[in-house]
C-alpha cells in the first residue's frame, strides 16, 4: 500500500522502502518519547520520516549523503540511527517486536532453544576488525548469529573474519547466556566442534549450563540438504542479505554493523505484525522460497 499524496507532479511520492501507515503503528507506540520539560527546541524532522530515511539506506545500499532530498537530511537520520543505537533503542524496539511475534504463534516471550551459526562477508576497504577467513576465502568480516526457532534475532556479534567459529562461538554463547538465561538447548553446525577440537562442549554446558548440540551434513548426501535446527538461522542470513545495505559490510565500525542487522530485523518483523507481505526481490529469491518449503514438508 501506498501513502503518497495524491496530485501532480510536485505530490510526495514515497520509495519501496517507505513505512506504511499500518506498519508506522505497529513502530511508533515503541519509540522513545522526548520529554521537552528538559528543554531544547521542537524536532523539525518527524520520527517517521527519519525512519524513512533510514530504511532507505538500508534498502538501497547507498550512502547516508545519497538520501533523496525529500527525505529527512542524511546528517539528520544518520544522527538519530547512531544515537539509538548507542542508548540501546535499537535493541528496546527490537526485543519488544520479537516478543509480540513470539507470542501471536503461541509462543513464550522468552524462548529455550537456539540456532547458531556464523556468515563471513566481505566489507568495504577500511573500519576496524577486517581479516581473512581461510576457509571462506573472503577477506572482511564476520557476522556471528543466534537465532530462536522462528529465524528471530537473539544475539548478534560482528568480528573480524580471520575469527575461527569456536573463537567467535564461546564469546556469543556467553552474551546468549547472560541475555536470555532460559536459553538451554543451542544448535550449532560442525564447524564449532569436531573430532580434533570439542572443548566448546564441555564449556558450554560446565560454565553457561547450555547444551550445544552439532548437528552435521550426511556425507552420503550430495548437493542440497535441509538440516534439522540450522536451515532456521540460514534462512535468517538469507534475511539479511536481501537488504543491500547488508550484502557486504559497509560500516567503518561494528557496533554500527551490529546495528544495522537489528535495523533490519526490526523492518522485518514490524511488517509481519502489520500484517502485509515481505516483498521477495527477484525470481530467483521467489524460487529459493518454493524450494526451501518443499524440502521442509518432506523432512516433517
Amino acid at each position: 500500500m501506498c501513502n503518497c499524496k495524491p496530485g501532480g507532479d510536485d505530490a510526495a511520492r514515497c520509495y519501496p522502502s517507505s513505512l506504511t501507515d499500518e506498519v508506522w503503528s505497529v513502530i511508533e507506540p515503541l519509540l522513545p518519547v522526548r520529554d521537552l520539560g528538559k528543554g531544547g527546541r521542537p524536532r523539525v524532522w518527524p520520527d517517521r520520516l527519519v525512519l524513512d530515511s533510514i530504511f532507505y539506506v538500508l534498502r538501497a545500499g547507498c550512502q547516508w549523503r545519497m538520501v533523496p532530498h525529500d527525505l529527512a537530511p542524511w546528517w539528520v537520520a544518520y544522527r538519530r540511527y547512531r544515537s539509538w543505537a548507542a542508548d540501546g533503542t535499537w535493541d528496546t524496539i527490537h526485543d519488544q517486536l520479537r516478543a509480540q511475534i513470539r507470542m501471536a504463534v503461541g509462543r513464550d516471550p522468552d524462548p529455550t532453544a537456539a540456532v547458531l551459526d556464523a556468515q563471513s562477508i566481505k566489507s568495504s576497504e577500511g573500519g576496524e576488525a577486517r581479516g581473512f577467513d581461510m576457509g571462506k576465502k573472503t577477506t572482511g568480516r564476520k557476522r556471528h548469529l543466534v537465532v530462536d526457532t522462528l529465524g528471530l534475532l537473539l544475539v548478534v556479534m560482528v568480528t573480524s573474519a580471520a575469527v575461527q567459529d569456536r573463537q567467535g562461538g564461546r564469546a556469543i554463547l556467553a552474551l546468549l547466556a547472560a541475555r536470555f538465561p532460559g536459553v538451554a538447548l543451542v544448535s550449532a553446525d560442525g564447524g564449532y566442534a569436531n573430532k580434533i577440537d570439542s572443548g566448546v562442549l564441555a564449556w558450554a554446558r560446565e560454565k553457561l549450563g547450555l547444551l550445544l548440540e552439532i548437528v552435521k551434513r550426511s556425507d552420503e548426501v550430495k548437493g542440497f540438504q535441509v538440516l534439522p535446527r540450522r536451515w532456521v538461522v540460514e534462512r535468517t542470513f538469507g534475511w539479511l542479505v536481501r537488504n543491500r545495505r547488508l550484502a557486504r559490510d559497509y560500516e567503518r565500525l561494528t557496533g554500527t554493523s551490529e546495528a544495522m542487522i537489528k535495523v533490519a530485523m526490526i523492518r522485518l518483523m514490524a511488517t509481519r505484525l502489520a500484517g502485509q507481505s515481505v516483498t521477495w526481490s527477484n525470481a530467483t529469491e521467489r524460487a529459493a522460497l518454493r524450494r526451501m518449503k518443499i524440502e521442509t514438508q518432506l523432512a516433517a
